[in-house]
């Protein structure tokens, strides 16, 4: 999900309620040093939630200060074939009935507008967690072109950018989709390791569905609907407080020209836990 994703090589390897300005100091980092590997079972019940947004109203600006989050990369990068955009009026965003809808649709000159949230501004105020569980709750759209996604990112990035991609499904793909576990380093050197999550064949991305992931010092581990699916062991650059960021993208090939218009996704809620 990174912006030099198109130039990435995957190598196999064995080897994110609360306005900005918390931190993940409220915690303590040695308790979070004390996270050990938690195992595949998942079990919110031993955990405390700290961060949590129900979409009964949408605190975004730009690029903040002052609120849960902000519509763009803290990087100011862009990605795929859509510009995101900041919000104004019900677009990109809309909240009804306790729900977040984010659209993508072409402009008056046929050009890709979506939306974008993170949960941290470009200063790094805002929410970030080092290890814990983070969840999305949401109704994905479905068709070519199509590229929602719930993901996390390293506050320091000034050696590498860590990089966790919960989901990301691409509607050029049905039938699943991808999460990959990335660190870009400063240098060119790219490490990544994935798995293809083959769920869609009994359900639907359209069905609402929570995608977590739990991050201990020894795994990274994926949900789908609470179930373990797939795991990754922890690289150190991982070992640090990871921000939110949740988007509904557009595939930048041929196939965004076939693109339902508009098209959205819908998200129930986004939480983070700690262990306790």
């Amino acid at each position: 999900m990174f912006k030099h994703r198109r130039s990435w090589s995957i190598g196999r390897r064995g080897f994110l309620r609360a306005g900005f300005g918390a931190t993940l100091a409220l915690l303590g980092s040695d308790l979070a040093a004390q996270a050990g590997d938690t195992g595949d079972a998942l079990d919110i019940s031993n955990m405390t939630l700290t961060f949590e947004d129900n979409f009964d109203s949408l605190s975004v600006s730009p690029w903040g200060p002052g609120t849960r989050w902000i519509a763009h990369t803290p990087w100011n990068g862009d990605f795929g074939g859509a510009r995101f955009t900041d919000p104004k009026g019900d677009f990109p965003f809309k909240t009804e009935d306790g729900m977040l809808r984010i659209t993508a649709a072409r402009d008056g000159k046929g050009e890709w507008r979506s939306g974008l949230l993170a949960s941290v501004d470009a200063k790094g105020n805002g929410f970030s967690q080092e290890y814990g569980y983070f969840e999305m709750r949401a109704r994905l759209p479905d068709g070519p072109g199509v590229w929602p996604a719930f993901w996390l990112i390293g506050k320091d990035r000034s050696k590498s950018t860590a990089e966790i991609d919960v989901i990301e499904y691409y509607g050029d793909k049905p039938g699943a989709y991808s999460s990959t576990v990335h660190v870009w380093h400063r240098g060119g050197k790219h490490e990544s390791d994935f798995s293809r999550i083959n769920v869609y064949e009994t359900t639907s991305p359209t069905d609402m569905h929570t995608y977590g992931v739990k991050i201990d010092t020894d795994f990274i581990r994926m949900y789908f609907d609470g179930k373990f699916v797939w795991k990754t062991k922890v690289l150190p650059e991982h070992r640090q407080p990871m921000y939110i960021l949740l988007n509904l993208g557009i595939v930048d090939s041929v196939t965004k020209m076939v693109a339902p218009d508009p098209c959205f996704m819908f998200v129930d809620y986004v939480r983070a836990y700690q262990f306790k």
